[in-house]
């Protein structure tokens, strides 16, 4: 495919979508279109020469947007690129596995990694990972979306690679409200650190290996978002953390931060399964006023003492 021209169709046209379409147009063998529901044209004009599919829509869309796509039946060579993190609050699902029940016969690619939007349309450089059970399809994307700034690699583990940067929304609120209260890096180093024994817990429970997430889209993913004012789920704990309400800070972003409905999920989800996530349970009732910053702090650190390395799975 890297010989010849290929399409490419971005659905979404938010700031992540603007973000993948700058990074496609880099290798000049690609022709790309954005297409979002305010788009003129209907989708189904926009996909009739279409080789690769990226969905760059929020969680509450990827359902109607899979609907949208079998109307239109696609052909069955066509990859289907799924760059939405979150968790569907009906089936619990991942966008992967939504896109590969709704399109058995395709290949399904997993793209995740520490890739801030607003960096990538800086043409600053990153990286990211583009996973599937399909390896020829992820190495696929790979070539498309390889460049002089956009470093990818390709793994085996889309189930790892999805929830890494899945679950490090939530840890990204929990590191807000440490910079919200002015805890000082030595607290917030240690939410970090034990953030990621508690993805891994929920990650390797549902098939993922315990390795993706030491890698981009886990570790890589985490230090991005927790981090930097940039991500959405960080400034919802930094604002949690100074007495603003959510519906408040929700305003002050203009959108939403898929750490929120994630959260929700992945605590019900745990609850039943029985999987230890006490940093997630108290950002959950935290963003539910069910306590407060300092409380959740509170609550973190007098915890039962135990062994650093008791918990991990491997």
């Amino acid at each position: 495919m890297t010989n010849k021209l290929t399409n490419i169709t971005i659905i979404g046209a938010g700031l992540w979508g603007l973000a993948l379409a700058k990074l496609a147009n880099y290798n000049q063998n690609n022709n790309v279109s954005i297409w979002s529901r305010n788009s003129c044209q209907s989708l189904a004009s926009v996909i009739i020469e279409t080789n690769v599919i990226f969905s760059a829509v929020s969680m509450p869309g990827v359902r109607p947007t899979i609907e949208r796509l079998q109307s239109v039946d696609i052909a069955k060579n066509i990859i289907i690129v799924t760059a939405t993190k979150g968790l569907d609050p009906v089936t619990n699902y991942t966008p992967s596995r939504m896109w590969q029940e709704g399109f058995p016969d395709h290949s399904i690619v997993v793209l995740s990694g520490p890739n801030l939007s607003k960096e990538i349309n800086q043409g600053l450089p990153a990286a990211t990972v583009v996973a599937s059970q399909d390896l020829a399809a992820a190495q696929t994307i790979q070539e498309l979306l390889s460049s002089d700034v956009f470093r990818v690699y390709v793994n085996s583990d889309p189930t790892g690679t999805e929830l890494g940067g899945t679950l490090k929304n939530i840890m990204a609120i929990a590191a807000g409200v440490c910079d919200g209260l002015k805890l000082g890096t030595n607290a917030k180093s240690a939410l970090v650190t034990r953030a990621l024994p508690e993805m891994i817990r929920v990650g390797v429970h549902f098939g993922a290996s315990p390795a993706t997430f030491f890698g981009l889209s886990g570790l890589g993913d985490l230090m991005a978002t927790c981090d930097s004012p940039l991500s959405r789920n960080y400034r919802v704990g930094y604002g949690l953390a100074q007495g603003k309400s959510l519906e408040q800070i929700l305003l002050e972003l203009g959108s939403t931060a898929e750490g929120i409905n994630t959260t929700d999920v992945l605590v019900k989800l745990a609850n039943k399964q029985r999987i230890a996530i006490p940093i997630a349970s108290e950002v959950d009732k935290l963003l539910k006023g069910q306590t407060t910053a300092q409380e959740a702090v509170n609550a973190l650190i007098k915890r039962e003492l135990k062994e650093e390395f008791i918990d991990l799975i491997f």
